[in-house]
């Protein structure tokens, strides 16, 4: 069974991009290229990623 948790191995911040696109099988650089115009067109990319990054388990 599939897991979402957040990928230490391969993060910039706090491996929440690098877990969501591990979880959807897509190259995480697309998932911060997302994350990123969130931030700029509808400006809830910051509080989504520190809601994500508390929510998110991590992957030890």
């Amino acid at each position: 069974m599939k897991e979402l948790r957040r990928d230490l191995s391969n993060k910039m911040l706090g491996g929440v991009c690098s877990g969501i696109a591990r979880y959807l099988n897509v190259d995480p650089t697309v998932i911060r290229l997302l994350w990123v115009l969130s931030l700029f067109l509808i400006g809830t990319g910051i509080l989504a990623y520190l809601i994500c990054w508390i929510v998110i388990p991590a992957d030890y």
